[in-house]
């Protein structure tokens, strides 16, 4: 297993460009399975993710061509309906491919989708959605698959329980080739959506953001293959911001999603941190002294949970109790324990909250014994060194940052939580001045 050594206390100066986002890869590669065509897509992530979906569709009949950031996949001999077990339980984004297939082949089977545990993230509102849309879907405890037949989907109009951002791109890349026309409502607002809704209707489907939280989906017989060019990620973004102003350093983002991270870029504003904008880029700093800021997660315009993770390092440098109540997910925090190996000063509570099953995202039933939601952080702290283990994949970035900003020599293993969503991460931070490597540990 690889492991990183950071040597911290070195600002990071320097400019960086985004990656692609994460979140519309993985979805546009599934898009695919929707077409016997060519698709491309530029600007991908070379991230583990990735390359975890380019086995998928391989299995499923697909051939995948990687050449740098462009990807290419194509129609290569015969069909598959079902994912191997080994390659869907290690990724989320897996449970995806039923709606293309159920489309297409009228039958799915998919193991029980694994990726990060940062809480029980139910698929049962993708499953609901499909079964309205005239799917028969039953899960098989004895081997570990849901089992998914349909002999044809027909447009409905579905209303999310919760807010969902995978069940509602589950439902377009259903929806598509659907009889007649799907309303969703309740729909995820989230700008990767937008991007995979754009991929889509270039590809001849018929998509519209009918009006708030709504989305209209007329079905069309068939899509064709295209060329399209992914979105950059705003979630590393927010990773870099927040990495020059632990490090007291500067960070030039070029390709900068700075118009969708207001609700970020309000609350780093507020806590002494400095965005300058200017045209396509944006540089983050310190301001100075830092001033603690209290943030509740909420689904997009509102602040990321994906921000929560990094946002508490932040916190643990600013003057003051800042809280973060977490409300999308109900077990978020596995960080906490090792920033307090570090030195951070970080307790959890519980919020009084009137109506619970109402104000959080996730089942409420659903919560650990001994869940908490919220933590409170008292800073400034001088963070030191340690042995830490990441756990997700956020949470992983926020060790990292923690590193960069402690004094001393810190290990972080697990990084391959890190693997899956950041591209050359140790690369990209050692060209910005990070004291950084990876080693493998026998």
């Amino acid at each position: 297993m690889d492991i990183f050594v950071i040597r911290g206390g070195t600002p990071l100066v320097g400019s960086i460009a985004l990656a692609g986002a994460k979140n519309v890869a993985l979805k546009a590669l599934v898009a695919s399975l929707l077409t016997d065509e060519p698709l491309i897509l530029s600007g991908v992530p070379l991230i583990r993710d990735v390359a975890l979906m380019g086995e998928l569709l391989a299995g499923l009949g697909r051939k995948v061509i990687f050449n740098e950031h462009t990807v290419r996949i194509e129609k290569d001999g015969k069909d598959s309906f079902q994912v191997p077990l080994e390659l869907g339980a290690r990724l989320r984004t897996s449970s995806m491919v039923l709606g293309p297939l159920l489309a297409r082949r009228g039958e799915a089977i998919i193991p029980n989708p694994g990726g990060c545990r940062i809480g029980a993230r139910p698929i049962d509102r993708h499953i609901e959605g499909l079964v309205k849309m005239g799917a028969d879907i039953s899960y098989h405890s004895e081997d570990g698959y849901f089992h998914a037949r349909a002999k044809k989907l027909t447009g409905v109009t579905y209303e999310f329980p919760k807010n969902t951002h995978t069940g509602t791109e589950t439902l377009i890349l259903a929806a598509v080739l659907a009889e007649g026309t799907t309303v969703l409502r309740n729909a995820a607002q989230e700008i990767e959506i937008d991007d995979l809704i754009a991929l889509l209707n270039s590809m001849g489907a018929q998509i519209t953001r009918s009006d708030t939280r709504e989305i209209t989906i007329k079905g069309v017989p068939s899509l064709h293959g295209g060329a399209y060019s992914i979105m950059p990620d705003r979630n590393e973004e927010v990773t870099f911001a927040i990495a020059a102003a632990v490090t007291g350093g500067r960070i030039t983002i070029t390709n900068s999603q700075h118009e969708h991270l207001e609700a970020f870029l309000d609350a780093f504003r507020k806590a002494g941190g400095t965005a300058e904008v200017e045209g396509a880029t944006t540089t983050y700093a310190s301001g100075g002294a830092l001033t603690a800021v209290d943030v509740t997660t909420a689904p997009h315009p509102g602040f990321m949970t994906d921000w929560q993770a990094p946002w508490a390092v932040l916190m643990t440098q600013a003057k003051g109790s800042a809280t973060i109540h977490e409300a999308v997910f109900e077990s978020r925090f596995s960080y906490v324990p090792e920033l307090k190996k570090m030195g951070a000063d970080i307790s959890f509570f519980d919020p009084p909250v009137e109506n619970p099953e109402v104000f959080y995202n996730y089942n409420w039933s659903d919560r650990v014994p001994g869940f908490h939601p919220a933590i409170r952080i008292a800073g400034p702290t001088h963070l030191h060194n340690a042995v830490v283990n990441i756990t997700d994949l956020r949470a992983g970035a926020t060790l990292v940052l923690a590193a960069l900003a402690a004094q001393g020599e810190s290990y972080v293993h697990g990084i391959e939580h890190l693997d899956r969503g950041y591209e050359a991460f140790e690369t990209r931070l050692s060209q910005l001045g990070a004291q950084l490597k990876r080693i493998n540990e026998e």
